[in-house]
C-alpha cells in the first residue's frame, strides 16, 4: 500500500486530488489542511468515512506538528498543494502568501528531508516530494508562444512571486541535498467545489443571483483552462512516473479570453436555467470594471513534455468541462450556498486598498 501525505487536501485542487487517489485501493491518504477560508471539508464528504483516509487539521508552518505527522504516518510520498492561491487577495494582503507559500514550503521540505534521511536505501529510492505550482511564475505572454519547463521565471503578483520562491526552494533541496523532488506548474483550473472568488464560479453564482458579472478591463486577458479532475490525474502520473529533479507543465490546451469564458457560461445558463424577471439573457449582466493591478495578459502552457515522457494529456476540452461545471453548480447549492452566505458573497477584491 502506498502511503501518500497530501497538504491542502481540503482546497479546490487538493480535494479533487484526494477524491481521485482514494479510488485506488492501494493508497492510504493523510490529508493535512489548516482550513483557511478556502478549505472546506464538505468537498470531501463523499470519502470522509473511508478507512483509508485520515484528516489532520494543522498549519504547514508549524514545524513540530508537521514533523510529528510525517513520522507517525510514514509516507512513501508527499504531495504538497497547501497554498494561498488567489491573486486578488495577494494584492490586498501579501503577508499570508509569504508565510504559507514560502515559509510553509520550507517547513515541509525540511521536515520531509529529515524523515527521508532515516529511511532505508530502498525506501529512499521510492520516496517522492511533489510540489504543485502554477504557470503564473513565468509571467505574461504576448499574443504568441507557450510556457515551457525552461521558460525563465518572471512573476508579476505577490501570489506568483511567492510560488516562484517556493519552486526555487524545492529545486535547491534537490540539487543541494539530493532530496527527490518533483515540480508541476499548471494552468488555470476549473470544475466542481471551486471557491467562488475565482472567475468561473463567481460568474455562475452571480448570474443565478441576478448580480452583475464583473470582467476586468476589456476581457481580453487569455488563460489556458484545465479541468480539475484532469489535473488530479496528471499529478498522480507525475508522482508515479516523473524523474526526480524535473519540472512538468500540466495544461489543458484550452485558451479562452475572459470575455469568451463569461459569454460561454451565460449561454449555458440560458439553456440550462433560463433567466427570469427583468433580464432575458444572462449576458445582459456583463459589466466591465477597472482592471486589477499588474494583470498578466496571457498564459498558455506547452504540455508536450508530460504527454511525450509520461503519457498524460487532458481528457476534457473546455466545452465539455465547462458544461459539467455549470451543471454541478446548478445541482449543488448545498455546497456553495453557505459559502456565499457566510464567507464570500462576490465582493470586489484586489484593489490594493486593504490594509496589510
Amino acid at each position: 500500500m502506498k502511503r501518500i501525505l497530501v497538504t491542502g487536501g481540503a482546497g479546490f485542487i487538493g480535494s479533487a486530488l484526494v477524491r481521485h487517489l482514494i479510488r485506488n485501493p492501494e493508497y492510504l491518504i493523510l490529508n493535512i489542511d489548516c482550513l483557511t477560508y478556502a478549505g472546506n471539508l464538505e468537498s470531501l464528504i463523499s470519502i470522509a468515512n473511508n478507512d483509508r483516509y485520515t484528516f489532520l487539521k494543522a498549519d504547514i508552518t508549524d514545524r513540530n506538528t508537521v514533523v510529528e505527522a510525517i513520522n507517525c504516518f510514514k509516507p512513501d510520498a508527499i504531495m504538497h498543494l497547501a497554498a494561498e492561491s488567489h491573486v486578488d487577495r495577494s494584492i490586498d494582503g501579501p503577508a499570508a502568501f509569504i508565510q504559507t507559500n514560502i515559509v510553509g514550503t520550507y517547513t515541509m521540505l525540511e521536515a520531509a528531508r529529515t524523515y527521508w534521511q532515516t529511511l532505508s536505501d530502498k525506501q529512499r529510492d521510492i520516496f517522492r516530494f511533489l510540489h504543485v505550482s502554477t504557470d503564473e511564475v513565468y509571467g505574461s505572454l504576448g499574443a504568441e508562444g507557450l510556457f515551457t519547463e525552461t521558460t525563465p521565471y518572471d512573476p508579476r503578483s505577490p501570489y506568483s512571486a511567492s510560488k516562484a520562491s517556493s519552486d526555487h526552494l524545492v529545486n535547491a533541496w534537490f540539487h543541494t541535498y539530493g532530496f527527490p523532488t518533483l515540480i508541476t506548474n499548471c494552468s488555470n483550473n476549473y470544475g466542481p467545489y471551486h471557491f467562488p472568488e475565482k472567475l468561473i464560479p463567481l460568474v455562475i453564482l452571480n448570474a443565478l443571483d441576478g448580480k452583475k458579472l464583473p470582467i476586468y478591463g476589456k476581457g481580453e486577458n487569455v488563460r489556458d483552462w484545465l479541468y480539475v479532475d484532469d489535473h488530479a490525474k496528471g499529478l498522480e502520473c507525475v508522482l508515479l512516473r516523473g524523474l526526480p529533479g524535473q519540472t512538468y507543465n500540466i495544461g489543458g490546451n484550452n485558451e479562452r479570453t475572459n470575455l469568451q469564458v463569461v459569454e460561454t457560461i451565460c449561454d449555458l445558463l440560458d439553456e440550462l436555467q433560463p433567466a427570469s424577471g427583468a433580464i432575458k439573457n444572462y449576458s445582459e449582466l456583463i459589466t466591465f470594471v477597472t482592471d486589477r493591478p499588474g494583470h498578466d495578459l496571457r498564459y498558455a502552457i506547452d504540455a508536450s513534455k508530460i504527454k511525450n515522457e509520461l503519457g498524460w494529456q487532458a481528457e476534457e476540452n473546455f466545452d465539455t468541462g465547462i458544461r459539467k461545471t455549470v451543471q454541478w453548480y446548478l445541482k449543488n447549492k448545498w455546497w456553495w450556498g453557505p459559502i456565499r452566505a457566510a464567507k464570500y458573497a462576490g465582493e470586489r477584491l484586489g484593489t490594493g486598498e486593504t490594509k496589510r
